[in-house]
């Protein structure tokens, strides 16, 4: 199992945790939504569930549980600032489409 985070996104999470003042990382995810089925979640982690899995990546630990696991192997945590828009990005090589609007994605 693999999971990447830019410098770009690592830096940006690190921010936010310094800012909100505790937390273990951050929890990347997945749940069912959307057009094409599957939408990503990126949320604080204060306490581990017993089925986490837990990734220190480029100096960042990340926290995926055992269902969203399968659908994130693999995948490129980055992040954009394009003008007055700024994000997390992710790269998904599981990721067979998604929808119009790139909120949701398929496998």
């Amino acid at each position: 199992m693999a999971i990447t985070v830019t410098d770009a996104a690592a830096a940006r999470a690190r921010t936010f945790l310094e800012n909100r003042g505790k937390g273990i990382g951050l929890r990347l995810g997945v749940k069912t939504t959307g057009c094409s089925g599957l939408a990503y979640v990126l949320e604080f982690v204060d306490e581990l569930n017993a089925d986490d899995e837990v990734f220190d990546a480029n100096g960042v630990k990340i926290i995926i549980d055992g269902k969203s696991l399968v659908y994130l192997d693999g995948v490129e945590l980055d992040f954009k600032k394009e003008g007055l828009n700024e994000g997390f990005e992710f790269t998904n090589p599981n990721a067979k489409g998604e929808c119009g609007c790139g909120e949701s994605f398929n496998v």
